[in-house]
């Protein structure tokens, strides 16, 4: 099958395919940028460190931080959750989660309460999210997460809300941003987020290999993994600034450069337009499906993140992957590494089949989806 017949819409798990001015910043960082970034003085290392430092800049802008240090770029978003739940937990403490939340936020957390470190709660989420929130903190909440977006369904949490609640109440506020940065609108500032981690092969259309920490504070969290950093190499001891405190170890030059692209493609095509450019898909696709025979819809009310999810009556959603693979459509089945989320939706027996979308996707996309799973649905009546 050529590429062209393709019809891309797992953008949830990585986005496809990528700009071609990331395609051309990785060849650009192995050819112009291939040193070590810090590590040497010569041409090779100093290009690649002044073009790290000026991608973190870019995303301290972009995601409204008023303080590039805290940019500290990671090999995904998972290490960057991870290292943002350790830095904020502390003993004795309670730890508020929402109902959505990734594994990469719920099995952290779940093993520091384990190990007698923390409690948690699972807050609900719905029309009046920031009041259960309000409703849950205690005197020893040391940390509250949202999953801004999910990566199962439509459900976009009022992660604003919830940080002015947060800040009123002096608590600590994480977002994982992996599936709205790009997609959706983000302020640290306005928002009242102390910490967001976003992955840069999603909504920034970068490539695997890393991830984004952001801090709006100077904090001192124990890193994750200790070794050089390029500063301070006669202390035995870690740095204690940001970003060198945890970016431990040869940082992924390639990666950030694409990164950097990716970005900057988002910024030149407008977050907002790219939000209703997905919003017109997803009708699309919503009224679809919702005129097929079997078909269920798993919160059809809830739009907004090219994230939608769909069952069909008497089949398994893996066969009905496997089935839409074979005809030259890509999407995923399962539980998408969110049980939690899906437990909230009553589809952990089996899951679901997930659609996502990207900006590369267009209304004929859509349209010729609908008609291949329209056929194999059909043909197995």
């Amino acid at each position: 099958m050529k590429s062209s017949d393709l019809l891309y819409f797992d953008n949830a798990a990585t986005t496809y395919p990528k700009p071609p001015s990331v395609l051309k910043s990785i060849r650009h960082a192995l050819e112009e940028a291939g040193g070590n970034p810090g590590r040497s003085g010569h041409r090779l290392s100093a290009t690649a460190a002044t073009e790290i430092y000026t991608c973190r800049e870019e995303v301290a802008a972009f995601f409204d931080m008023p303080r590039s240090e805290g940019v500290v770029f990671t090999q995904n978003a998972t290490y960057a959750l991870n290292t943002a739940i350790f830095a904020f937990a502390r003993e004795g403490g309670h730890i508020l989660l929402s109902d959505m939340e990734h594994n990469a936020v719920f099995r952290p957390v779940y093993h520091l309460a384990e190990e007698g470190k923390i409690s948690y709660e699972v807050y609900p989420t719905g029309k009046n999210t920031a009041e259960e929130v309000a409703r849950r903190i205690r005197e020893n909440t040391c940390l509250v997460i949202a999953n801004h977006a999910s990566n199962v369904c439509g459900r976009i949490l009022p992660v604003a809300e919830i940080g002015a609640v947060c800040r009123g109440r002096g608590v600590p506020f994480l977002v994982d941003a992996s599936q709205s940065a790009g997609h959706l609108p983000l302020s640290m500032e306005r928002m009242g987020i102390d910490a967001l981690c976003a992955p840069s092969h999603k909504g920034l259309y970068g490539i695997q290999g890393a991830g984004l920490l952001l801090f709006r504070d100077a904090l001192q969290p124990t890193p994750l993994v200790y070794g050089g950093s390029g500063a301070f190499s006669t202390d035995p001891r870690m740095p204690t600034l940001l970003p060198e405190r945890l970016e431990a170890g040869t940082l992924p030059t390639p990666a950030i450069l694409a990164l950097r692209a990716g970005l900057a493609e988002v910024k030149k095509r407008g977050v907002s337009a790219i939000a209703e450019k997905i919003a017109r898909l997803e009708v699309q696709l919503y009224e679809g499906l919702g005129n097929m025979r079997g078909v269920r819809l798993v919160l059809p009310e809830e739009r907004g993140n090219g994230v939608l999810s769909f069952e069909v009556e008497g089949r398994s959603p893996a066969a009905l992957s496997d089935a839409l693979d074979e005809v030259g459509v890509a999407l995923r089945s399962g539980l998408h590494c969110a049980p939690l989320a899906h437990r909230t939706l009553g589809t952990e027996a089996s899951g679901t089949l997930r659609l996502s979308l990207g900006f590369t996707n267009t209304e004929r996309d859509c349209k010729r989806f609908l008609e291949r799973l329209h056929q194999i649905l059909s043909k197995n009546a």
